[in-house]
């Protein structure tokens, strides 16, 4: 069971890593080629894509902290 949770903290990590690289600041970093927040695209200029992509940061950022309590509880 512990090496289940080790392998999905890693997945959860790596996860975690890209989808923080994928938010802008001022329309840099990796979201910006993808076209995240250039303003044209069929989703409304980005908005939605760019509240969808910090759902999912977050939904992906409690797993990641539940995991690891859960980690330490087994430890």
């Amino acid at each position: 069971m512990e090496t289940i949770l080790q392998i999905l903290q890693v997945f959860l990590s790596v996860l975690l890593i890209f989808l923080v690289l994928m938010h802008s600041g001022k329309d840099t970093g990796l979201s910006g080629a993808f076209g995240v927040g250039t303003g044209s695209g069929p989703l409304g200029g980005g908005s939605l894509v760019e509240r969808n992509l910090n759902r999912w940061t977050v939904a992906i950022a409690l797993l990641f902290t539940l995991n690891t309590i859960v980690l330490i509880k087994l430890s």
